[in-house]
């Protein structure tokens, strides 16, 4: 008998597995991503990562699914140091990770992604003996789905499940979600974050979380870490914690120490008999780019000194109602007034009956990437004293005042540039935000239309801005606030109206409205 008969064949570990980085360090160029980081994640528990946009998450769990290497430090699985070269390795050791982003192949069905998901596809598939392995394996599951279906008949709720499919049908023993409920709704983040909570303490799996939201971690992590400029500043049990405790941590310094609490507004006073609504929206329909109705006979109305916010899952209209508003998408049908006056959405309209706009992706919607941050910044009043010598087109255009004014605003508003003369298209995305703000609240304004104005931005520049919204409001504004974070609408709106399917399905007072009624109408019920 040869000594090899005598070993026993390595089998691959299984169940929740330890993970932990020591000083863990990653570098691009002069940047410094990670400094010398160091976690701790339990096996058979739910760890989160907190911090704001570019505190070096997304480089952590990179390095730890093989998409980056580190520079410096070290990666143990089990207590074992391990070189996690590429994500084959990763995927050896039982590391998954579902993105942010959908990574389904939309002409195939679910369980051909199923398959897909794989490490090796065999040339022929007995699809017989296929079907009964994935019936076997979602019966396991709390989700079910038809495994005939195609993604693109799928809510964004059920392809955020089918992701998360993918990477138990593997079996991992680390799962990492990245921002995994910002396409679902309430209901919907509970259920998957539910279910995942209890698959890691089952002992199937340990997980990591990255969220932006203090509820799901309070809610739903055993343990939380925070990432501050690419340094760990704090690993504490959610237990022994509080959101107060979590956001002064991000932040740093005894000023942050409340995440983004709701500031005291007046009570609404119930509009009077003849008041002039801000913005009054009668039965507007429009064409989505599919060429179906996106907005069916939609009715809304804000008043001034209000902010109505407008809840709903993504691809319900919302883009296209803000592009109907402010000119950008047709009209089918329907009547918009501002202040009583017609309003169709032109330039002239915008500055006579003071409407502006915080669109969603403002570097294409709101600027021209190749021109300077104080010309994009004068874009809406170039043409008018004292940006020029005289209205109209044929005045003398004043470069110079634009330039004094532009140096003001990046000041105020804290926007990050070489200089006024830099073009904005060079500017990050938060830093594109705050440009804009700048230019879009300057003056007075009768009406705001605000689409996910905080999408992407890191927790201080989130406050800001909303700060700044409730100050348009306290001004005497009308405020449309779009946006698919129901926390934020719910911390900000006076009012709030959900759209589904094109149309206001449902009407409720921000105070004391509950999140899970309210999720109900965004999921299409009643």
């Amino acid at each position: 008998m040869r000594r090899s008969d005598l070993i026993p064949p390595h089998k691959p570990a299984t169940g929740a597995l330890a993970l932990e980085t020591w000083e863990l360090s990653k570098r691009f160029g002069s940047f410094t991503a990670l400094d010398r980081v160091s976690l701790k994640v339990q096996p058979r528990t739910v760890h989160a990562l907190l911090g704001e946009n570019g505190a070096g998450k997304s480089t952590l769990v990179k390095c730890v699914s093989g998409f980056q290497q580190p520079d410096g430090g070290s990666i143990l699985i089990d207590g074992r140091e391990q070189d996690i070269a590429n994500p084959v390795v990763a995927r050896q050791l039982g590391i998954g990770m579902v993105y942010q982003h959908f990574t389904l192949a939309p002409g195939m069905s679910v369980a051909e992604n199923l398959l897909l998901a794989g490490e090796a596809v065999p040339l022929h598939i007995d699809w017989k003996s296929k079907r009964a392995e994935l019936e076997a394996f979602l019966s396991t599951t709390p989700f079910r789905l038809d495994l005939d279906a195609r993604p693109g008949a799928l809510a964004a709720g059920e392809k955020q499940k089918l992701e998360l499919l993918k990477q138990l049908y593997l079996r991992p023993r680390l799962l990492i979600l990245d921002e995994p409920t910002s396409v679902l709704t309430p209901q919907e983040a509970d259920e998957v974050l539910g279910h995942v909570r209890d698959f890691a303490h089952s002992g199937a799996c340990s997980v990591i979380i990255i969220t932006h939201k203090f509820r799901e971690v309070m809610a739903y992590a055993d343990d939380v870490t925070v990432l501050r400029r690419g340094v760990g500043v704090h690993q504490v049990r959610v237990a022994d914690t509080d959101p107060q405790r979590l956001a002064q941590a991000m932040m740093g310094g005894e000023g942050a120490a409340s995440p983004a609490r709701p500031e005291v507004a007046p009570p609404l006073l119930p509009a009077a008999a003849d008041q002039v609504p801000a913005l009054q929206v009668e039965g507007l329909s429009a064409m989505g780019d599919r060429g179906t109705l996106a907005l069916e006979g939609l009715n809304l109305t804000v008043r001034p000194g209000e902010i109505l916010g407008v809840a709903g899952v993504s691809g319900n209209g919302q883009r296209e109602l803000v592009e109907a508003l402010v000119g950008q998408r047709p009209r089918q049908a329907g009547e918009v007034r501002v202040s009583g006056q017609a309003y169709y959405g032109t330039r002239a309209e915008n500055h006579v009956l003071q409407v502006r706009c915080l669109p969603e992706e403002p570097l294409r919607n709101a600027c021209v990437a190749d021109l300077s941050v104080a010309e994009n910044m004068a874009l809406r009043d170039f043409d008018q004293p004292p940006q020029a010598l005289s209205a109209g087109y044929g005045g003398l255009l004043r470069f110079a005042a634009w330039r004094r004014r532009a140096r003001e605003w990046i000041a105020d508003y804290g926007v990050k540039t070489r200089g006024v003369d830099t073009p904005i298209g060079a500017l990050s995305g938060g830093n594109v935000q705050r440009a804009v703000l700048a230019r879009e609240l300057g003056g007075q304004i009768t009406v705001l239309i605000a689409a996910n104005p905080v999408f992407g931005l890191d927790f201080e520049a989130v406050r800001d801005i909303h700060a700044r919204i409730r100050q348009v409001r306290a001004r005497g504004a009308g405020v449309l606030l779009i946006s698919e974070d129901l926390d934020e609408l719910l911390e900000l709106a006076d009012r709030v109206v959900v759209m589904s399917q094109g149309r206001i399905v449902h009407e409720t007072a921000a105070a004391g409205a509950q999140r899970h009624a309210l999720g109900a109408y965004m999921g299409g019920g009643d």
